[in-house]
């Protein structure tokens, strides 16, 4: 028998050997799979049901998210965990991993506990609430709170752009909840000119306050001069309305505001440049 024969014979015994190693491998692999699916199908049924739970409690929505997030995170860490148990790892080898990763994660997660910091102030705290339209200065980020989770919150802005903050970047930062109050007070300026009657101007402004369903009429209402300023008499209104009709309110007394002053010949002047042409007589 030849060297070459030889070898190949060898191969063949090796891998014959081998092939009940490599068959009960593959065996693990497919059942850790099997089992990873369907526990978590398990894992998302649970918390749901977690949710509906806290929900029907009538806990606050933020909270519901936050802990249904640490809840779902949890949940999975056990779960790879224990199929790494069942299909071959050592418990000893598990903590002997965990322990020796311990520092090294921890440093890598150093901005991870500082946004879960956050999410736990912010639910504790209530800054916010989910709901709540906010602007966090800063990075003059803006939206709507839709969920406040483990680490994140997230924004829904006015063109239904999703914008995902960290918790740790919240509580840092100085943030106006706008929605915080049931009502606001709304604030209105516009120039007119020297020319302009100004107590006309006045009770045009006046009348349109009092007309507008959406003006609390029972809270302070004022028209003033504001400015008298270099080409133009600023004068403006302060008035108060539900929150949830203020920019609706703003924008149509904005366009009532300049229909009434073109009806009433009140000149509101903007910037102009007057050019002056001379000819010289040769």
């Amino acid at each position: 028998m030849d060297t070459e024969t030889v070898e190949v014979h060898k191969m063949i015994t090796y891998f014959e050997a081998m092939l009940p190693t490599v068959i009960n491998f593959a065996i693990k692999v497919v059942l850790a799979l099997l089992v990873y699916f369907i526990c978590s199908k398990i894992i998302k049924k649970l918390c749901k049901v977690l949710r509906a739970s806290m929900e029907k409690a009538g806990i606050d929505l933020g909270v519901v998210q936050f802990v249904n997030s640490i809840a779902r995170a949890g949940l999975y860490f056990l779960l790879i965990i224990t199929i790494a148990v069942r299909f071959g790892i050592k418990e000893s080898s598990v903590a002997a991993l965990l322990a020796s990763g311990g520092v090294a994660v921890g440093l890598a997660l150093q901005g991870g506990l500082s946004n879960f910091a956050g999410g736990v102030i912010i639910l504790a705290l209530k800054p916010f609430q989910v709901g709540d339209y906010i602007i966090e200065n800063t990075s003059k980020q803006e939206g709507t709170v839709t969920k406040i989770e483990m680490f994140y919150t997230t924004l829904s802005t006015v063109d239904n752009k999703r914008i995902v903050i960290p918790n740790g970047t919240l509580t840092e930062a100085s943030v106006v909840n706008v929605t915080a109050q049931e009502k606001r007070k709304l604030e209105f300026k516009i120039g007119i000119s020297y020319q302009s009657d100004l107590k006309k101007a006045k009770g045009i402004l006046e009348r349109l306050l009092h007309e507008d369903p959406c003006i609390m009429s029972d809270q302070e209402m004022i028209v003033f001069v504001d400015e008298l300023g270099e080409s133009s008499v600023i004068i403006g209104f302060r008035a108060w309305v539900k929150t949830e009709e203020y920019w609706n309110t703003k924008w149509r007394l904005n366009e009532k505001v300049k229909l009434a002053f073109d009806e009433e010949d009140i000149e509101i002047p903007y910037n102009k440049l007057d050019v002056r042409v001379s000819h010289m007589e040769q």
